[in-house]
């Protein structure tokens, strides 16, 4: 088979797991379990690793999108004897409304065909193959019903049309004429649940998961800036990425995609970033999506401990059940996207220190301090560790928001953050308590700054530049006028804005994180947008924006990264930070006044 590309994926979400489906009509990936479980379609990674497709028999053309404000995927099939409609879903739990969105997900996968013009047959293969494609399982057909086994788990196919199986495949061929509609649905159990799940009525489960993801987005149509459409997307993307039992946000919901076409740098993104999980909520909230920022707290809270007690490095990434240990491994068996290994499950940046995500979260509690108010003692807590630590940490080396697996190094981004944990807390200190080392916050805050503006600037470079004392130009450097270190248009920040567009991006502002990097980082991308908008070249961010956000896919998908020359999406799929560059700056565009109050008008 000829390898999709990535843009040709939809997403599909009940906020617990995720499936990707191609624009031909397969699901090529799915986790039914959970975002980062096992999976039983992994098509994406091996022609061999399970797939589930739906499609016309014969020669057809699609056309798709979502179904408005929904993340419920609609293709039309249009063949030589008539036109049809596949809508897939992920279902959500029966009535479940508003920001009790996926609490109760049932973990079924839905598709309704639909019969729309004269008359298309549909053939349905199924080829499921348990964690990550090792097993070929047992099959058990019953009348209208099969019983899919691995060991661990069961998945249960309905479908309203005869099933046939071959090895362990299941086929199924059925026809629709205008009006007429054929469900099936495949529903995950994992073994010892009891008996077979009860009928499924697949299409009222598809309307009652169309109306859940409504009411979740009328409660969220607050936001009224420009490129709206866009921006309520990435907030039903990012709630897609929610799972909802406990508020954690992955950074995407697939694996080893990689980076470069051809290159080792293919990472499990299916886990939870403190850094990620920070930007992601502040262009929630922004997009008025608060209810996600009481659940952030406490996840966060419970899950980092009593960090008085250790002096263990503040840990950056963890599951979605807020699990420390992330251990990573290569599955050799599998090919890898268009033959590009390895395939990693796992992440092993989990045990590299990263100072920056001390300041992620301090930012985040101070820009949502009058909806937290008054804070609770585990947030006071939480936000005095921080600072201290920030305080010490900043002169220390560590791996970096990028995560380079080599050497400590002392980053730029690292002294920022640690900077914003300093001002932040100080900000905050009236909210927590008396006894707080104000003196020695403010003067580490002071001296982080002076090393930042003095030792981050390369002469050589014009610019401040990703490793202090170097002339290494990063991305990251962008930052700073965001987070208020230096304002735009101070003489140093511009220069070292405008060296970055000129040496790390093209003229449609796609932004490469260093020189030598092949492929444009989203988030980059965007953050270079709203430099120029606080510099107040409002037409050329414009240009800019539009130009970035036009290599979606068809439905509005963004990539962890592009290739500037092919316009191809490269990265795991769909992905959080790509998202919130996108919703944040919009907001930058529309005059909205972020958390440290940096130059911009209220929404």
């Amino acid at each position: 088979m000829v390898q999709e590309q990535i843009s040709d994926y939809g997403l599909l979400s009940d906020c617990q797991s995720a499936a990707l489906v191609s624009r031909d009509g397969s699901i090529d990936w799915y986790s039914p379990q959970r975002f980062d479980a096992s999976s039983v379609f992994a098509r994406l990674l091996d022609p061999a690793a399970g797939y589930w497709s739906l499609a016309p028999r014969g020669t057809y053309t699609t056309e798709r999108a979502y179904i408005p404000d929904s993340l419920v995927l609609e293709t039309t099939f249009s063949t030589p004897t008539g036109r049809a409609t596949v809508r897939d879903a992920l279902a959500l739990g029966p009535g479940e409304r508003g920001h009790d969105l996926g609490l109760a997900s049932p973990h079924v996968l839905l598709r309704v065909v639909t019969g729309g013009q004269g008359e298309v047959s549909f053939r349905s293969v199924l080829s499921a193959r348990p964690d990550y494609g090792l097993l070929h399982p047992l099959i058990e057909l019953h009348d209208g019903h099969a019983v899919i086994h691995d060991g661990a788990s069961d998945l249960h196919l309905q479908a309203q049309a005869a099933l046939h199986l071959d090895g362990s495949d299941l086929y199924a061929d059925l026809t629709v004429r205008s009006g007429e509609a054929v469900g099936l649905a495949l529903a995950f159990r994992e073994t010892g649940d009891g008996e077979r799940p009860p009928l499924i009525n697949a299409q009222r489960t598809l309307e009652d998961t169309v109306e859940a993801w409504r009411s979740w987005g009328a409660m969220h149509h607050t936001y009224r800036g420009p490129y709206a459409d866009a921006v309520h997307l990435g907030s039903l993307v990012l709630q897609g990425l929610t799972y909802q039992p406990t508020g954690a946000i992955i950074a995407a919901p697939t694996t080893s995609l990689p980076e470069v076409i051809g290159g080792s740098a293919n990472w499990d993104y299916r886990y939870v970033w403190l850094r990620d999980l920070g930007m992601t909520l502040r262009a929630l909230w922004t997009a008025g999506c608060p209810s996600q920022v009481d659940r952030f707290v406490t996840w966060v809270t419970r899950t980092l401990g009593n960090l008085t007690a250790t002096t263990d490095h503040v840990q950056i990434m963890y599951t979605v059940l807020g699990q420390h240990i992330v251990a990573e491994h290569e599955l050799d068996h599998l090919a890898g996207y268009r033959n590009h290994r390895p395939v990693r499950i796992g992440n092993g940046a989990w045990r590299q220190r990263q100072h920056d995500v001390l300041g992620e979260v301090v930012e985040t509690i101070h820009m949502l301090r009058d909806h937290l108010a008054p804070l609770g003692e585990a947030s006071r807590r939480l936000v005095v560790d921080l600072a201290n630590r920030a305080a010490t940490a900043w002169q220390e080396t560590d791996s970096g928001m990028w995560e380079a697996r080599g050497p400590e190094q002392h980053y730029l981004s690292a002294k920022v953050m640690c900077w914003v944990a300093l001002d932040r807390a100080l900000r905050l200190a009236p909210l927590l308590g008396d006894g707080l080392p104000l003196d020695r916050w403010q003067s580490e805050r002071d001296a982080v700054h002076r090393t930042i503006v003095d030792r981050g600037w390369s002469e050589r470079v014009g610019a401040y530049t990703g490793i202090i004392g170097s002339d290494t130009l990063d991305a990251s450097a962008l930052l700073m006028p965001l987070v208020g270190v230096l304002p735009a248009r101070d003489p140093r920040m511009r220069s070292t804005i405008e060296v970055i567009a000129r040496e790390l991006a093209n003229e449609d502002g796609d932004v490469r994180r260093w020189r030598e990097e092949q492929n444009a980082f989203f988030l980059c991308s965007y953050w270079l947008v709203e430099c120029f908008e606080m510099l107040g070249e409002h037409e050329k961010a414009v240009r800019m924006f539009e130009r970035i956000s036009s290599h979606a896919n068809d439905l509005g998908l963004l990539s962890e990264m592009v290739s500037p020359r092919s316009g191809e999406l490269i990265g795991n799929h769909p992905q959080a930070f790509s998202h919130m560059g996108l919703m944040n700056a919009a907001y930058r565009l529309g005059g909205v006044r972020d958390s440290s109050g940096c130059e911009q008008d209220e929404r």
